[in-house]
């Protein structure tokens, strides 16, 4: 291939199309296939369509031979190149051209809705093609016009950090925890109503130095003599208990002999 030549690619090919002919239109209302005498086309064969640089072409061969039948060149799409038909999925108008000047319209209709579908598809993925590397192409030549990012503060922009729930490395929360109300202890149960203040000048503990009293429990096992210390009050108030006892028993007694 000699150095400049573009290459021709296939992007489509699909082994059985019909070919009409088209009566002139006679208004702007658009092409109808039910017009065509669609049980007599005026050719059979296949079609292929290739792409060379940015024109599509579409071409109509012998099945067996490959003879080229006719072809139309796309340079655009949609155009009046190729027109679908206002009743049907399956048929096209395209414009065929010899070579020469001379162009006709004829009609192509495809026995499987699934292939007018591709030839659709080929046709419209080859020109977006088209399309993206015509604006690759002005970027290149024009680099500095392209879009830019502005990553900028605008003038009195602002921007807000929540780290209330931040956590640190001891795994603790950074949120500040509520604060005890009063006198830096914690809430205390109001006194009941109706209680008297005492007169005589004392003033009872504060709520934390009654937060910091603590009563071990259970009690240290105290010493031998401590022991017996204890055992002797203990003894002091079960005979005082046991004397009150009797002494009780036996005004009862006595007033029932009364």
């Amino acid at each position: 291939m000699a150095e400049g030549e573009e290459y021709e690619s296939v992007l489509c090919v699909k082994p059985e199309v019909h070919v009409y002919r088209v009566p002139p239109r006679a208004s702007n209302r658009g092409y109808r296939a039910a017009e065509w005498q669609l049980d007599q086309p005026a050719w059979s064969g296949r079609m292929r369509i290739t792409a060379k640089g940015n024109v599509a072409y579409i071409k109509l061969e012998d099945k067996n031979s490959g003879e080229l039948f006719a072809q139309a060149p796309v340079d655009q799409f949609p155009s009046i190149t190729v027109e679908g038909v206002t009743d049907s999925s399956r048929y096209f108008v395209i414009r065929i051209e010899d070579g020469n000047g001379r162009r006709a319209f004829i009609g192509v209709g495809f026995v499987d809705r699934g292939d007018a579908f591709d030839f659709n598809v080929a046709l419209q993925d080859h020109f977006k093609w088209v399309k993206q590397q015509s604006e690759l192409a002005k970027q290149a030549l024009n680099p500095d016009q392209g879009p830019k990012l502005d990553l900028g503060f605008k003038e009195g922009q602002t921007i807000k950090l929540n780290i209330a729930n931040v956590k640190k490395k001891d795994g603790s929360s950074s949120a500040s925890r509520p604060r005890a109300t009063g006198s830096g202890g914690p809430n205390l149960i109001p006194p009941p109503p109706g209680g008297k203040a005492s007169l005589t000048g004392e003033q009872l503990p504060s709520a934390a130095e009654a937060a910091d009293v603590s009563i071990p429990w259970p009690p240290p096992q105290a010493s031998n003599s401590t022991a017996e210390a204890a055992a002797d009050i203990w003894g002091d108030f079960t005979k005082a208990s046991g004397s009150a006892s009797g002494q009780a028993q036996q005004s009862s007694t006595s007033w029932v002999q009364f």
